[in-house]
């Protein structure tokens, strides 16, 4: 099957570059940014900065790097961070805060809505005492598996850390999938967090970046962080471009890939060897029989979908996946189990 056939389910990272959004990189302005001469980049910080309600942005090659940039400017050495044992910034990016930071994470249980319970938040900072990390700030992330942060809780858990002298950073790696969601401003659904992370090259479709927003003078310090982590970038306006049409075209239609991955879940319910979650975003799950896995990968990718096939098995939307992808993709498991027998 030809390569521009294929539908690919395995995350909303593997999104192609527009046509528009591939113009717009090719007629962007570029200088060196580490000198902050790229007017591209410029412009980009200060539109995000904006479209979110901070005074300043930061331009970086990926999310786990803005997200370390953060760890690094809010926490010193021996400081401390909490975090839900799910969360991105704590099981999947390498352990760079401890490795790279010197920054001990505090993993705290996640409750089945992906939020850290306010008491346990409480709980595990630490007393003013020698024997222990300090505890400087609360990192959470939205949406966390697809599941979105609910805004009566984000504004209970930041006030919280507020009042018990923490900082608050979130990691919004889909954040614009929970303001959508939820039919919330950028700006409302970031309110409570000091620092934020906005990921571009998901969902919204660039083909690579992030930028962290915050304070100007917090963002000053990033810079250095940025520079010393390989961040520092030259003639960045072309991929800065992309991120900039993202962000000026690709949020509401977040809704599509919502109402595509509510479709794909309703159709592959209705396969009685499946158990499948309802998706409040574009990424579900679904508990697969351990011994259809090697079948149902081949079967699939025989029919040109690419899938991570396991017993726990996650399925994502994105503006590469059509309605009537979707529908191959439901007519492709249907025909796998209506033959399949333990």
């Amino acid at each position: 099957m030809s390569e521009q056939h294929w539908i690919d389910l395995r995350s909303d990272t593997v999104t192609q570059p527009s046509q528009a959004m591939r113009a717009a990189m090719a007629a962007a302005e570029v200088g060196d940014d580490v000198y902050g001469d790229d007017p591209t980049v410029n412009r980009l910080q200060d539109y995000a900065a904006d479209l979110f309600g901070y005074e300043a942005g930061l331009f970086a090659p990926s999310g786990t790097q803005t997200n370390l940039i953060a760890l690094m400017t809010h926490c010193g050495r021996g400081d401390e961070y909490l975090v839900g044992q799910e969360a991105h910034t704590y099981k999947y990016e390498g352990g760079g805060a401890a490795v790279l930071g010197s920054i001990q994470p505090q993993p705290i249980a996640n409750q089945p809505d992906g939020s850290i319970a306010l008491a346990d938040i409480e709980a595990y900072i630490k007393p003013d005492d020698m024997h222990f990390a300090r505890t400087r700030l609360l990192a959470l992330e939205n949406t966390i598996g697809g599941r979105v942060l609910g805004q009566d809780y984000v504004a209970a858990a930041t006030a919280l850390a507020h009042a018990k002298g923490l900082a608050t950073h979130l990691d919004g790696a889909r954040v614009c999938n929970a303001a959508v969601k939820q039919g919330l401003s950028l700006r409302e659904v970031v309110k409570g967090f000091d620092t934020v992370s906005v990921c571009l090259s998901k969902g919204l479709g660039a083909p690579v970046g992030s930028v962290l927003l915050g304070p100007k003078a917090f963002i000053e310090q990033g810079k250095r962080w940025r520079k010393m982590l390989g961040g520092g970038m030259r003639q960045a306006g072309v991929i800065a471009a992309a991120a900039h049409y993202a962000l000026e075209h690709n949020v509401q239609r977040l809704v599509e890939d919502h109402e595509n991955a509510a479709t794909l879940a309703r159709g592959l319910g209705e396969i009685d060897a499946l158990t499948v979650s309802a998706p409040q975003t574009n990424i579900f799950w679904l508990d697969v029989p351990a011994a259809a896995c090697e079948p149902l990968r081949k079967a699939l990718a025989e029919q040109g979908i690419r899938a991570t096939v396991g017993s726990r098995m996650r399925l994502v939307t994105h503006l590469d996946v059509s309605a009537a992808d979707v529908e191959r993709t439901v007519a492709a498991f249907k025909s796998f189990f209506k033959d399949w027998r333990a």
